[in-house]
């Protein structure tokens, strides 16, 4: 990333844990009425104070906006884009709570699905920032024998992790902290797929600490970096590799599971080429499912090349 430009999670956490608060009480005494009411000062708020955020939610619309029809292109604004943003901070939180049920949810790809359940080992499934990925919850429940864990870096969003474990005492269950792929803990996530267990890794944020292991792919028509750890864990693994993307459509959860790879293989000598072949064909699918939802897509980070070397310091963003 140039010189000036914020790394994703070097960018401190927006809010107060008792504004989250707030809005949860606001939703448990008045319903999503209630809570749409408190919501929409709060994030006025922060759509006026986050300059970085909203020049990053123009830059992905303006791309998104490039690849739809005209007749889909109107409403595709940054607040909107705000605003789905905190609705879908409730339904994170709903579905920590149980209030999201997996007959709320549309699971779309059954063949997919089924073979998970048959399957007897375990794999990885990429996930990103589009929709609600704690929706993928649904997938333990609708799989009862099948073992979910998450991999999230919870110190980005440190106030909101705590909120979801006093909102549901065991909700971190199936979370688990990693900054850095060390080769410990690619040591316990192997056993844990020798186990049959499924690991669940975001797909479209580069490595934590920084100068991590990317490659550069063509996302909505530009140059912007992807992180390899999936990809590469998958190889080592030999394990199946899926996709999973889950969008709300008409007031419901979609959940969309593919396989990407029964067993991902770099050729020796070949490895940086495979890689490259493995991140694109992610890039592009995400970019497809990005067309079918354009406002949930929620990485409010300047994200492509040409953005990141245009990003400057940003007083504004200083929680």
């Amino acid at each position: 990333m140039a010189e000036g430009g914020k790394h994703w999670a070097g960018i401190g956490e927006a809010g107060t844990l008792l504004g989250m608060k707030s809005l949860l009480l606001a939703y448990r005494l008045f319903g999503r009425t209630g809570f749409r009411i408190l919501l929409l000062p709060v994030m006025t708020y922060f759509y006026l104070r986050r300059r970085q955020a909203r020049q990053a939610s123009r830059a992905y619309l303006r791309r998104v906006a490039r690849q739809l029809p005209p007749e889909q292109r109107a409403g595709l604004t940054p607040f909107r884009h705000f605003w789905g943003f905190g609705e879908i901070l409730l339904d994170k939180l709903l579905v920590w709570m149980g209030h999201i049920r997996p007959r709320d949810v549309i699971f779309e790809t059954p063949a997919a699905f089924d073979e998970v359940d048959q399957g007897r080992s375990g794999g990885i499934i990429i996930v990103s920032h589009l929709g609600n990925t704690e929706v993928c919850s649904a997938l333990a429940h609708q799989l009862p024998d099948i073992a979910v864990t998450m991999l999230v870096h919870t110190r980005h969003a440190e106030k909101f992790n705590r909120l979801m474990k006093q909102a549901h005492g065991h909700a971190s269950i199936s979370l688990m902290q990693v900054t850095e792929m060390s080769p410990a803990t690619a040591m316990v996530l192997a056993e844990r797929v020798e186990a049959g267990e499924y690991i669940v890794i975001a797909g479209d944020r580069t490595p934590v600490q920084g100068g991590g292991r990317t490659s550069t792919a063509t996302f909505l028509g530009e140059e912007a970096e992807f992180p390899q750890g999936a990809f590469i864990l998958a190889s080592l693994l030999r394990c199946p590799l899926y996709l999973m993307f889950c969008l709300k459509q008409s007031g419901r959860y979609h959940l969309y599971l593919e396989r990407f790879s029964r067993r991902l293989v770099l050729p020796r000598g070949q490895r940086e080429a495979g890689l490259q072949r493995a991140v694109q064909a992610y890039a592009d699918r995400l970019a497809a499912y990005c067309r079918k939802a354009p406002l949930q897509w929620f990485n409010f980070f300047p994200f492509w090349l040409a953005d990141q070397h245009a990003a400057g310091p940003d007083k504004q963003d200083k929680p």
